[in-house]
């Protein structure tokens, strides 16, 4: 993670990319700690410290000027604080059930889903709406449901094999993903997003799959 933000610093400073932009490479790129924590076996503990302390950083960040190229976006937001809070929680809930791969697909939606959408509405949202004062575009809106979707889709084949429940819940769980992005405030679809997917999809597969 510390490489992540180390990277996107060093794109800010010394280059004239766009700190939209910095902001999804931290986005897009965090959101792979996950699946090594999953795949190395990483122990609960572990994360979660890693959690807090990142948690930690980003609200030091807000008051003092350790990331510019990640703050500096021109709009007030607590996302960083809420993306590592929400690796945390989903860590703490799924580990002790040895199921991490609810926690990959929470974060994992949350990283590429909503990092894509912003990017596609920025460049090529040409039919904005608004929700609760935030402003949308559907070619944003459509990207983070897809994005969202082949993420459930390819973790859940992964762990179970090509069912075809997968196909059907996993439109659910884009559906309310999307949904959750369009209506949060101050980055906290940060928070709503990996949590209420993860959540969702434990549900549904736990209603098929009974």
């Amino acid at each position: 993670m510390a490489v992540i933000f180390l990277t996107a610093e060093g794109l800010h400073k010394f280059t004239d990319t766009d700190s939209e932009l910095v902001r999804k490479v931290v986005h897009i790129g965090t959101g792979n700690v996950i699946l090594l924590a999953w795949w190395l076996d990483i122990p609960a503990w572990v994360a979660i410290v890693a959690s807090i302390a990142a948690g930690a950083i980003a609200l030091l960040s807000y008051k003092y000027p350790l990331f510019p190229g990640i703050n500096s976006v021109g709009r007030k937001s607590l996302g960083t604080f809420f993306y590592a809070i929400s690796i945390g929680i989903l860590v703490a809930w799924f580990w002790p059930l040895d199921k991490p791969y609810y926690a990959a697909i929470g974060i994992l939606i949350m990283a590429y889903g909503d990092g894509c959408a912003a990017l596609v509405g920025q460049r090529f949202g040409k039919h904005p709406y608004r929700l609760w004062g935030e402003k949308k575009s559907w070619e944003g809106s459509l990207t983070m449901a897809s994005v969202s979707y082949a993420v459930t889709v390819l973790i859940l084949t992964l762990v179970q094999g090509n069912l075809w429940p997968i196909w059907v819940l996993s439109v659910a769980v884009a559906l309310f993903a999307t949904g959750l992005e369009a209506v949060s405030k101050i980055g906290i679809d940060n928070l709503t997003v990996p949590l209420g997917t993860a959540a969702l999809c434990f549900l549904l597969e736990r209603i098929f799959f009974s």
